[in-house]
């Protein structure tokens, strides 16, 4: 497994990360067992760079990575989020918290659900309007100085909050959410400021909620409680636009003898050796596939092609609810 450094604080990860979520929410049915096995697996091919949250759950699933990693722990790097405010029992408030007071907080709740000393990669998950962003890092650098955390990262700011955040701490990574299905941060300024601070960047659903593994055909595709069913962009008229979008990348692919997961893996690597996907998956057989896609080499043809398919804006619908678009990119 190659690795990618992440900002300029120290940071190395391995070239592609696991996105947790789906082991305990979201996506329909899971199973503990199952997701510990591809934990494991995931280990054994050299992917260390592992994703999750307290709001994952919530709870849970920082219980399940922790536990599935404790034997190894050494060769992990283990990056977890706060700020979708939680109450001592996990229920959701539908606000965000960025105050220094709760940042203590849940930096220690999560220490102790992974069951570490020390938190590897710790991102705000989402910006809490109410809180100067600079109040919220100043605490997370007092964290990082006691030795509770390594290193910092925000997740959906804007251009401006990110600036805000690297002058109160340096960040080592932002993370959004980033695919050929999702490209706002070419547009909107994200991208482009990352690279001139020099931070890390790391995109989650790099396969567009799985829509680019070309296996979403309908809604019905989705497990009963599977939230996908509710997204804009699985709707109607908007869904059959996006399906239209999926054929020409499924094309693509076949056309160069790999699955349409690998070639979209591929796109979002190829990208810059700043940038570490985390595709989410709770099975063996889709982590050995998206593992695969490191192999895969995109020529100028391809990478032309892939721009002519999936340009940027090209996905018809919201990529959340209206509640969930409120908290992005502030």
């Amino acid at each position: 497994m190659h690795t990618r450094t992440l900002g300029s604080q120290g940071l190395t990860v391995s070239a592609q990360g696991l996105g947790c979520m789906g082991m305990s929410q979201f996506y329909g049915a899971f199973d503990d067992a199952e997701s510990t096995a591809t934990l494991h697996r995931a280990l054994d091919l050299g992917v260390t760079f592992l994703d999750t949250a307290d709001v994952y759950g919530p709870f849970t699933n920082e219980r399940l990575v922790g536990a599935a990693v404790a034997a190894r722990r050494g060769e992990v790097q283990l990056a977890t989020k706060f700020g979708n405010e939680l109450g001592e029992d996990g229920t959701r408030t539908g606000r965000q918290n960025g105050s220094p007071e709760y940042v203590r907080r849940s930096v220690d709740g999560s220490l102790q659900r992974l069951g570490v000393d020390v938190i590897d990669l710790y991102y705000q998950h989402r910006v809490d309007p109410a809180v100067p962003t600079e109040e919220t890092f100043g605490a997370l650098g007092e964290l990082v100085a006691e030795g509770k955390l390594r290193y910092v990262g925000i997740s959906e700011a804007s251009a401006a909050t990110i600036r805000r955040a690297h002058s109160a701490h340096p960040l080592s990574a932002v993370q959004t959410e980033y695919s050929l299905f999702t490209r706002d941060v070419e547009d909107n300024g994200v991208l482009a400021t990352v690279r001139e601070l020099g931070i890390g960047f790391v995109p989650y659903s790099p396969l567009g909620r799985g829509f680019l593994s070309g296996r979403i055909r309908s809604v019905e595709d989705f497990a009963p409680d599977d939230w996908r069913r509710s997204s804009p962009r699985f709707q109607g008229e908007d869904f059959g636009r996006n399906l239209d979008v999926l054929d020409r990348v499924v094309a693509i692919a076949e056309g160069k003898g790999v699955t349409p997961s690998q070639l979209a893996l591929a796109w979002v690597l190829a990208q810059g050796p700043d940038v570490v996907p985390i595709p989410g998956t709770r099975r063996t057989a889709n982590l050995e596939e998206n593992v695969a896609a490191l192999d895969v080499e995109l020529t100028p043809a391809d990478l032309a092609a892939l721009e002519e398919a999936a340009p940027v804006g090209v996905a018809a619908g919201d990529r959340y609810n209206e509640q969930g678009m409120s908290s992005l990119h502030r």
